[in-house]
């Protein structure tokens, strides 16, 4: 079974990739819904697990709860709940691989733009670029699918794809700068300045629609973390199951939906 951490918090983190292009004014999404749990979904349970405090194992079933080592009684209302949740939950999960894709592949159209603009070699930054993509697509469909989330996995492909596209690109672009400015290449020159509202304009309708699947993302989770709060059930010790942890800041406005 595959294993997610953090899924609330890091299904937004896709959206981050878009600093891989600069100019591109990809709209900010704020959601601050964080878990303490990692996630395992399969077609029977919805299963937390963490090591460091307890309980250290939930399991949800159609409306029903296990925690650490036996099912706990819930009144009727909370089985309800907790049939919600599960479901919200299968609904939200390939919603987070589409916005995680589509934030990738508008990186990666804008980094493309970037190259042909001001790289020194256009046609061999694409290609690597193109190469760059592969594997990052190859690298998502291991980490995020819609079963399964990895905050690990996801942030190390991103870090390892970063390593590796970031130095071809500022080689590239740094020597067409030069190569501009020595020849007196004024049409080039120009073309570098006005880069990034050319590159802006042109993506614009495609960020404008990964913020609006952002923000459904954002609101589903913001839902669950209501079905969350609103559980009757107590630990044995009084406290509550706290699955979901919604902590905004100053700047976020996501729960005014």
């Amino acid at each position: 079974m595959a294993r997610s951490s953090n899924l609330w918090s890091i299904s937004l983190l896709a959206l981050a990739l878009c600093a891989l292009a600069p100019s591109v004014g990809a709209a900010e999404v704020h959601c601050d819904v964080e878990s303490d749990y990692d996630v395992t979904l399969n077609e029977r349970s919805l299963i937390f697990t963490r090591d460091d405090a307890s309980p250290k194992a939930l399991v949800m079933r159609q409306g029903k709860l296990f925690v650490d080592d036996q099912w706990v009684s819930l009144d009727a209302g909370d089985s309800e709940r907790l049939r919600q949740f599960e479901e919200g939950f299968r609904q939200t999960m390939p919603l987070a691989a589409e916005v995680a894709a589509d934030a990738v592949d508008i990186a990666f159209s804008a980094l493309g733009e970037v190259a042909a603009g001001l790289g020194n070699d256009p046609a061999s930054t694409r290609k690597k670029l193109e190469q760059a993509r592969v594997q990052m697509n190859t690298r998502m469909a291991r980490d995020i699918s819609p079963t399964h989330f990895s905050e690990k996995a996801l942030g190390e492909s991103i870090g390892q794809t970063v390593a590796e596209v970031l130095p071809t690109l500022t080689g590239d672009i740094v020597g067409g700068a030069l190569a501009a400015a020595l020849s007196g290449d004024s049409e080039r020159l120009e073309r570098m300045q006005n880069l990034d509202q050319e590159i802006e304009a042109r993506l614009a309708p495609r960020t404008k629609a990964l913020e609006g699947r952002a923000q459904k993302l954002c609101d589903s989770m913001l839902a669950l973390d209501r079905l969350d709060n609103a559980l009757a059930y107590r630990l044995p010790d009084g406290r509550a199951l706290e699955l979901l942890r919604h902590s905004p800041d100053q700047s976020d406005t996501s729960g005014k939906h």
